[in-house]
């Protein structure tokens, strides 16, 4: 298995099903909805909500889960070709594709499986001053992310050198 394959399927296996098991264990554990459960004071907390829309309110009205479903489709696509791309030595791009591979496999599970929407329950701020409730497969997919550019920039940089 080539270094790429050896950190991109690991990733994409490993944070699916933990964002799968941690969906589901948020349904059953954390009702009713919109209640915070407090993890580590006020400033984590595990609150149970459905996001029917994109990251952070991004909407298509009634027409998100349709929209949204094709969406992911089409960046899962492009992801592909990334993947395929990459030379076979670069286990770190392998690693990042990975993270975003998985979250947006994560999502668009939720959008397939439920007309509620994407689980959300992470709940993270201070008093009133909170960030968007979000997922695992949210947080794999903006670490993901960033991990590609800081790459993209260090190859970048590499090849003017």
């Amino acid at each position: 298995m080539s270094p790429k394959a050896g950190a991109f399927w690991p990733a994409l296996v490993i944070v699916y099903a933990v964002d799968f098991i941690t969906k589901r264990l948020a349904e059953s554990h954390l009702t009713p909805m919109h209640v915070p459960h407090r993890i580590i004071g006020d400033v984590v907390r595990f609150t149970l909500a459905y996001n029917r829309d994109a990251a952070m309110g991004l909407s298509l009205g009634s027409y998100s889960r349709v929209g949204f479903t094709v969406t992911a489709a089409a960046v899962l696509a492009v992801l592909g070709i990334l993947y395929h791309r990459t030379p076979p030595a670069d286990r770190l791009t392998g690693l990042s594709l990975g993270l975003v591979v998985a979250g947006a496999l994560g999502n668009l599970t939720d959008r397939l499986i439920s007309h509620r929407g994407v689980v959300d329950f992470i709940d993270v701020g201070i008093g009133d001053a909170r960030f968007w409730t979000f997922n695992i497969a949210d947080a794999a997919v903006t670490c993901g992310a960033i991990l590609l550019a800081l790459f993209s920039l260090k190859s970048q940089k590499k090849g003017e050198a």
